[in-house]
């Protein structure tokens, strides 16, 4: 008698960072999941949470597995020397509604949050136009960590992953868009996932697919 067993459903929410590797880790766990994330860049914190709805509407999310997610570096962009786009108090509260929400949209989930990964300050060439600073990624990724601990979520430091990694991981100043980089990102996704769920994990590389430069 063959058994089939039933694939695992894993949701990945977040911003341009995630869009670095959402599709290699579909890729890697096609065999034992099924994986599924917005087109979209999701942006910052109240987007997040305007959105979550929206995502799950998708597919069916009521047997949802696991979430993994991010936040924060949109919330950290500086404009016109006006401070972040969110304040640490506003930011304080969509999290929190954020966790609330998952646990009301996916009940069943197990969930992971992802810090922030740091930028590289001295790319950002016009500061007093644009600009987002460690400082803040550090302080945002500390207010987020609390609250989903809070609530029961496990964390995933991809901050303190990539803080000491050489500059050409970087594709530009807040992405990690190259091979290296994206390989980084990608394997520690993917071993938080497996840990998680209990689903073998072997190291992910780059080298298994084609097309290995053509980053998002």
């Amino acid at each position: 008698m063959v058994v089939i067993m039933e694939k695992k459903k894993v949701l990945l929410i977040g911003d341009s960072i995630r869009m670095g590797y959402d599709k290699y880790v579909k890729n890697y766990l096609a065999d034992s999941c099924e994986v599924y994330y917005p087109k979209d860049n999701c942006r910052f914190a109240q987007y997040t949470l305007r959105h979550l709805s929206d995502w799950k509407s998708g597919f069916n999310g009521d047997d949802l597995d696991l979430i993994h997610w991010n936040v924060g570096l949109w919330d950290t962009l500086e404009l016109y020397d006006d401070g972040c786009l969110t304040p640490p108090e506003f930011y304080v509260f969509f999290i929190e509604k954020i966790c609330k929400r998952i646990n009301v949209l996916f009940p069943k989930a197990k969930v992971i949050f992802a810090t922030s990964t740091p930028v590289i300050e001295s790319r950002f060439t016009a500061p007093h136009f644009s600009r987002r600073l460690n400082s803040n990624v550090k302080k945002y990724n500390n207010i987020a960590v609390e609250i989903c601990k809070k609530h029961g979520f496990a964390v995933n430091d991809l901050y303190s992953l990539v803080e000491n990694v050489p500059e050409e991981y970087y594709s530009d100043m807040t992405h990690l868009y190259t091979p290296e980089g994206a390989q980084l990102l990608t394997d520690a996704v993917i071993k938080a996932i497996c840990d998680t769920l209990d689903i073998e994990y072997r190291e992910f590389t780059l080298a298994d697919y084609e097309n290995v430069k053509e980053v998002i």
